[in-house]
């Protein structure tokens, strides 16, 4: 069996190859991945190569196929693989295996990783109980899972204790005060929409420097949609602002229950817990490359006013099945990820441009032929090409969110690679 996949050969040299996957083993599962959302923690796995903790040290002579966020279909079975699995079943994988190697799918193997055409399921995803079944309609939504379910175990890991009886209760506070530092980005707006479709918060502030990224997140998490849900959503730019910490403690009435820091930038941890309420919790969700990063804290106000502290990445496959049910009800709306659509050849290039990131997902059809596309900008594009008219169309009527229709008419019209 052929494939057509992005692979990581070494330190910023990715490419789009075609070869041949090996001979399906008995205990292995072919599959045709139709979707995948590129990461920033691809970017962050391209730009140190083998100095990558995920990244083997032999990418030069055997490179590894990249995302992991990826949707597909079963089209062939080892067979001695559990008769549970069915050719055509759509699944998805939760890559973060948890092995002692630090090796994962979509860093680490050569034959497994969601920016191909076909790959090969290895026996240990299996094992782990790491290949999870789909049962919603399309596969973007299910492409945003993985992304999903790391915000989910944010909110999970956080807790606060009531000391009028001294019991103690995970998760973010129910009808509390949430601040997103750094949060327009696509993980941000995947907390927004768990904040009030999941976890029940009344207030969400969401900072960042850039307005323009924040106008784009609006449109997305509308400040109106966040009130029918019941709580109060506002987006503050905090580039001009002389004393951002006061503003947020105005906006608060005198702090915030739960603290989420989406950006590495020290600062934004400090501020994160002056403006953090007594029993606050806050989540250091950012991911830094630099092993070094050194932040600061008031020590007697973590000891003293009982402030929680603590870092979550990546989930488990417990959480990636309860945000498929999030998904299967529409307690949550994936799409409101989704800033890009793009092709298999515009991979690298879009890959490329990460560190200076822009719009929120970006998502890749996997065996499409098509350039990388702001979904606000089909109309423009309409205007060469009726492909993309029609899709500017049926996009409206949704709101100006991705939708399965939309996905639909393109898998069936757009051109293939």
């Amino acid at each position: 069996m052929k494939t057509t996949a992005v692979r990581l050969h070494g330190e910023m040299d990715l490419r789009v190859d075609e070869f041949e996957l090996p001979a399906l083993g008995e205990k292995e599962i072919l599959v045709n991945f139709i979707t995948d959302s590129l990461c920033a923690s691809t970017y962050k796995a391209v730009k140190l190569g083998t100095n990558h903790k995920r990244v083997p040290p032999d990418i030069a002579e055997n490179p590894v196929m990249m995302g992991h966020e990826m949707c597909g279909v079963i089209v062939e079975i080892g067979s001695a693989v559990d008769p549970k699995w069915k050719i055509g079943q759509k699944i998805i994988i939760q890559t973060a295996l948890k092995l002692e190697s630090g090796y994962d799918p979509g860093y680490s193997y050569p034959y497994i990783g969601g920016a191909s055409t076909y790959a090969i399921v290895p026996e240990i995803v299996l094992e782990r109980n790491c290949l999870i079944p789909y049962n919603g309609e399309g596969y973007f939504k299910a492409s945003m899972v993985e992304p999903l379910a790391c915000c989910y175990r944010g909110f999970l890991g956080c807790y606060h204790t009531d000391y009028t009886t001294y019991t103690r209760t995970d998760g973010t506070k129910k009808g509390g005060k949430l601040a997103i530092l750094g949060g327009s980005g696509p993980m941000g707006l995947g907390c927004i929409e768990l904040a009030y479709g999941f976890a029940g918060m009344a207030q969400v502030v969401v900072t960042d420097l850039n307005q323009v990224r924040l106008n784009e997140a609006a449109l997305k998490c509308s400040p109106e949609y966040a009130l029918e849900r019941g709580c109060e959503l506002t987006y503050l730019c905090t580039a001009e602002l002389e004393d951002p910490v006061a503003k947020l403690l105005e906006l608060s009435d005198g702090g915030f229950d739960d603290v989420f820091v989406m950006a590495p930038v020290p600062a934004l941890f400090t501020m994160a817990e002056q403006i953090c309420r007594e029993d606050g919790c806050i989540n250091f969700f950012a991911g830094p490359s630099q092993h070094d990063l050194q932040g600061s804290l008031n020590i007697y106000r973590i000891h003293y006013d009982g402030i929680h502290v603590l870092g979550t990445g990546s989930s488990i496959p417990q959480d990636m099945r309860d945000v498929l049910k999030l998904i299967e009800t529409n307690t949550i709306r994936p799409a409101a990820l989704i800033s890009h659509i793009l092709g298999m050849n515009a991979y690298v290039d879009t890959m490329m441009t990460m560190s200076t990131p822009t719009g929120a997902k970006k998502l890749c059809y996997t065996g499409l032929d098509i350039p990388l596309i702001a979904i606000d900008e089909l109309d423009e594009w309409g205007n060469k090409d009726t492909l993309y008219a029609e899709l500017a169309g049926i996009v409206k009527k949704n709101g100006g969110l991705w939708c399965v229709e939309a996905e639909e008419y393109l898998l069936a019209n757009a051109p293939k690679i």
